[in-house]
Order: C-alpha cells, then structure tokens, then sequence
C-alpha cells in the first residue's frame, strides 16, 4: 500500500492529471462492500492533504459501518463529459483503489461520532480517449508494478 504523496514522487505526471481529475469537484463516489459482500456506492468528499487522501462520514452512515467491517475501497472522481464532436479533448476518468485506514478525528471536529480516514492505495488508474480518437488510453500505477501507460483500440 502507499501513500499518495509516494505516487506523486514516482509518477508526478500522472499524479498531477488524476489529482485534478479528483479535485475537479465535490462529489466522489465511493464503493464499499456490505455485510453480505456486495457494492455499496455512495457519495463522499475527499481531499489530497499531507500527502495523503482523507476523507471522512456521518456517525452511523451505511457506509462508515462498511468500512470499519471491511476496510476495502474504491473511489471515482467526479464524472466530466468529453466534447462529444471533440472526446480527446475531454479530461479523462480516474478511480483509485486500497484500504481505509481510520485516523483520530481532528482536534476542532464537532461531528462526535464520526468517522475519519486516510488511503493507503493499492492502484490508481487513469483512462482517457487518444489522439486520434479511435482508441483509449490507459494510465495506471499499482504497488507491484508501478506505473505503466497502455492503449486500447
């Protein structure tokens, strides 16, 4: 598992593009396993801060129950469509996968109950349509491999 701050040191590049795919809004998805083993997907706020990805929820959420059973995540940034006359001019889609770690709640938080979490990633992918656009292109890093550029016709 690894912190982002590792990935950006390993792969600024594409950690700068994912990066502003994440922050590019609010809203992310999350996906959780339930107690029976099956998705669950639900919205979250994330942000990138000492190098890290945390996040947190609402005391008694589904889904902070989810990962205190299960800690197994993965995470969608926010969805922006591509030109349609233009698809590789668009941003792109990122999604990352790992581990919920949970961290004490911050000194000031008046949310008592809550739940707080940093990421340590497994993998990080990144897929956009290619120049010309008859093709895809895959961006990835994983722990055991590292980064890794393919395409896809």
């Amino acid at each position: 598992m690894a912190r982002w701050e590792e990935i950006e040191n390993e792969a600024p590049e594409f950690a700068a593009r994912v990066r502003s795919l994440f922050e590019a809004g609010t809203n992310k998805t999350i996906a959780t396993l339930r107690k029976d083993g099956s998705p669950r997907i639900s919205a979250i706020e994330a942000q990138f801060e000492d190098g890290e990805i945390t996040f947190g929820m609402m005391q008694d959420s589904l889904k902070l129950r989810d990962l205190r059973r299960d800690p197994r995540l993965a995470m969608h940034c926010p969805t922006l469509e591509p030109p349609k006359e233009n698809p590789e001019s668009g941003p792109g889609d990122a999604k990352l996968a790992g581990l919920a770690v949970e961290v004490p709640a911050p000194p000031d938080t008046p949310h008592v109950g809550a739940g707080f979490f940093r990421v340590d990633i497994r993998e990080v992918a990144l897929t956009y349509v290619g120049t010309p656009a008859d093709h895809l292109v895959i961006e990835s890093w994983h722990t055991e491999t590292g980064y890794r550029r393919k395409t896809r016709a």
